[in-house]
């Protein structure tokens, strides 16, 4: 089948790969444009462009994909299929009716469950055990078309939104192969969602990572696990910013009835914080304007001890 590859974020770069590697023709590969990154505003390509270079692809960055041109330009290059990884815009329904079979998106998680821009982030900042991958036939409502295939895997506890996103990728590249066999044989079912079952996930602002030390443990944890490596988790402490990076939970029973946020170890082995419900062991941390440290070295050099009061402008 002769494909176009729609994506811009890093999760796409697996899928695009597979798809070089396979039988099919791929006409071009369609991402956001270069943006200005870093302290130097310098012009950066995505990373899925940076694939497609290197494989000697066609590239097309519209600043508006549903522009006359786009629409024009995608036309002409006759493709039966639109494949489309975390592009970043939306689709015209004049565009999804431009490929031959239809257009495809890979989706990272089970839909109808976390529709949206983050389902990876939201599946384990919600503490779910699973989540997955889904193959829908795109429609015009966001996520909402009806699924080809679904693949289910496991969150470990030790997965953060990172190393899920690459477990994800590399099963969504799988997946898609199987579908494309299915989809070149007329050998598909479209199976509608269940409206009933919606769960969302919206984009990541930077507040979801402040942390709310009168919630339970387990649940700090997970937020910590989930808005990595953006917002990323954080608090205060002596009225400067401190970034969390990693934690563990600890079933202890202290000695007396601590308050909310309050430190009630500091040692070589992290820093342990009274929530709610339980207590979070910090393993990794970053006081602003300061460098990222384990939690030993943290306490050796803010002198930071036991019955101090995270999350307070003390």
């Amino acid at each position: 089948m002769k494909i176009i590859f729609f994506g811009s974020a890093h999760f796409g770069v697996s899928v695009l790969e597979v798809l070089i590697k396979s039988q099919h023709e791929l006409a071009c590969v369609v991402t956001q444009p270069d943006k200005q990154k870093g302290r130097h505003l310098q012009l950066a390509a995505t990373d899925v462009k940076n694939t497609a270079i290197a494989a000697g692809l066609k590239t097309f960055q519209p600043e508006n994909i549903n522009s006359k041109e786009s629409v024009k330009f995608l036309k002409s290059l006759d493709a039966d299929l639109f494949v489309i990884v975390a592009y970043g815009q939306i689709l015209s329904q004049e565009i999804l009716d431009i490929p031959k079979i239809m257009p495809i998106n890979i989706h990272a998680s089970l839909l109808p469950r976390y529709r949206g821009a983050a389902p990876i982030n939201w599946a384990i900042i919600n503490g779910e055990k699973k989540t997955g991958i889904t193959i829908i036939y795109v429609t015009l409502k966001m996520d909402s078309g009806p699924v080809i295939m679904q693949k289910e895997i496991k969150i470990e506890d030790r997965d953060t939104a990172v190393s899920l996103e690459e477990k994800l990728s590399q099963c969504g590249a799988q997946l898609l192969m199987e579908v494309l066999v299915i989809i070149d044989n007329r050998d598909y079912r479209l199976v509608e969602q269940d409206e009933d079952k919606v769960v969302y996930a919206p984009k990541m602002k930077k507040e979801i990572g402040l942390i709310d030390w009168d919630t339970s443990a387990v649940n700090i944890h997970n937020q910590i696990k989930g808005v990595i490596p953006w917002p990323g988790a954080f608090t205060s402490y002596r009225k400067k910013l401190l970034k969390i990076f990693q934690a563990q939970v600890l079933p202890i029973f202290p000695s007396h009835k601590p308050s909310v946020g309050e430190v009630i170890r500091a040692d070589k082995h992290g820093i342990v914080v009274a929530c709610a419900r339980g207590f979070l062991e910090i393993k990794e941390l970053q006081l602003e304007a300061g460098k990222r440290m384990s939690a030993q070295n943290f306490i050796i050099g803010h002198k930071l001890a036991a019955g101090e009061i995270l999350g307070k402008n003390k």
